[in-house]
């Protein structure tokens, strides 16, 4: 039975049901749907690419790269280890039970619900089913209505690769989500905004159901005097206008001092040149805003500050250039909300007090990027400000290293994942003490 002629409560039975069985913990199991998701993204990649190009214009190598590629590479690191990270971990006992044994282990949670945004529909759907199969789990997957086409691949693709009984894609809007949310899932991961989350949130508390929150906000950049700021505008550029700004850990402003602030802005204009040409509206590398909506709201922030570069727009084609503006007064509208598009506004502070104070003044942000050859300025960075990640000398490359855990604080989110992180997220960790009878 498709998941389309169901309700979300039957859908929810059924893959609780298929639990209950008991085969979605072996091990074998579990890296067979691991390789058919892979084999899904090796095969079909290209459809899921030309889904990725209608959604966001987004060009076949920034798809395979920043999406189905990415998740590959996930897949491979969670194979290649899963055996190893579900051994039990033993635990020493105290000497009061002294022939008694302790371990720990990675029991499944059970049905899962993954919910996924719009702005990477294939990333951030798939690499938390990862984890949750890696773990055992069944899992519903509810991709984005807002990229309507990879929503439709996505729940077309993936009932032809994997175990029917145990994943299910479930597609809709509010009403289906809203659906969803008043089931009793073991678990919800959730990727979007914060006003969502706490929707999220609430409906979960319902069932005492804990939650992943993967959210967003004002992620700075600190450039400090004395930098290579060819270097530094080449990195920002690239980090910044990758999907169109439409990422959740892209560099959202920069703090730099005054003397440094014009300087950064003419490379920064050179950058993003080098990256698309004189016209962005030409290179086949460069997205489109996801829908009106978010173009106008996008558009009603260009007059923060002076246009340094870009500031073209084209609401049919849902076109904003790559666009930097200097001047940026830290009260502008700009600065009042999290960006989420190709606008990039410079602040000058006077110097790193101001720096840490200016970021600790505001929301925990998901990253935090830095641009010093100091290493006590670094440290600073590291040890007075709060963030998801940090990033030091380059945007987003964090989300690539598999070992470290990936997720925010506060305002940003709340639990994390990637590799074992993720087989953490979606498992109890149960402890098992063995005590002889005789």
């Amino acid at each position: 039975m498709s998941a389309a002629a169901e309700s979300p409560a039957e859908v929810v039975a059924r893959l609780r049901a298929t639990f209950r069985t008991g085969r979605t913990r072996d091990l074998a199991w579990r890296t067979t749907q691991l390789t058919r998701l892979r084999a899904l993204l090796t095969e079909r990649g290209d459809e899921l690419a030309e889904a990725l190009r209608a959604d966001l214009g987004k060009s076949r190598k920034e798809s395979y790269r920043t999406e189905i590629d990415f998740t590959v590479r996930e897949i491979d690191h969670t194979l290649e280890r899963l055996e190893e990270w579900l051994r039990p971990e033993p635990a020493p006992v105290p000497a009061v039970l002294a022939g008694a044994t302790a371990h720990t282990v990675q029991d499944p949670l059970g049905v899962v619900l993954v919910i996924a945004p719009w702005n990477y529909p294939v990333q951030l759907l798939l690499a938390p089913v990862v984890g949750a199969l890696a773990a055992g789990n069944t899992v519903v997957a509810k991709p984005s209505e807002l990229a309507p086409a990879t929503s439709a691949a996505v729940a077309r693709l993936l009932p032809e690769y994997l175990d029917t009984d145990a994943v299910a894609v479930v597609e809709g809007a509010v009403p289906e989500t809203t659906a969803l949310l008043a089931e009793h899932f073991d678990h919800i991961f959730y990727t979007g905004n914060g006003t969502v989350g706490r929707i999220v949130m609430t409906a979960a508390a319902k069932h005492l159901t804990p939650v992943t929150l993967e959210l967003g906000g004002k992620s700075p950049v600190f450039v400090d005097r004395d930098t290579d700021l060819k270097t530094v505008a080449a990195r920002l550029a690239s980090g910044k206008f990758l999907n169109a700004g439409q990422t959740c850990v892209a560099p959202d402003y920069v703090l730099t001092d005054p003397e440094t602030a014009p300087a950064l802005a003419d490379a920064l204009s050179a950058a993003v040149e080098g990256l698309f040409g004189q016209d962005a509206s030409t290179s086949p590398e460069y997205g489109r805003i996801v829908n009106e909506r978010h173009f106008d709201r996008l558009v009603g922030l260009l007059d923060s500050g002076r246009t340094v570069t870009g500031g073209a727009h084209d609401r049919d084609e849902k076109y904003i250039a790559p666009t930097v503006l200097a001047d940026v007064s830290p009260d502008s509208p700009v600065m009042g909300e999290e960006i989420f598009g190709p606008v990039l506004p410079i602040v000058t502070v006077d110097g790193l007090d101001e720096a840490i104070g200016f970021i600790n003044d505001r929301d925990k942000p998901l990253a935090l990027y830095a641009f010093t050859q100091d290493q006590a300025v670094r440290e600073r960075l590291l040890t007075e400000t709060s963030s998801g990640g940090v990033g030091v000398g380059l945007p987003l490359a964090h989300l690539t290293v598999s070992d470290l855990p990936f997720g925010g604080v506060g305002e940003s989110g709340m639990g994390n994942y990637h590799g074992r992180y993720s087989l953490e997220t979606f498992s109890h960790r149960k402890a098992v003490l063995d005590t002889p009878l005789g």
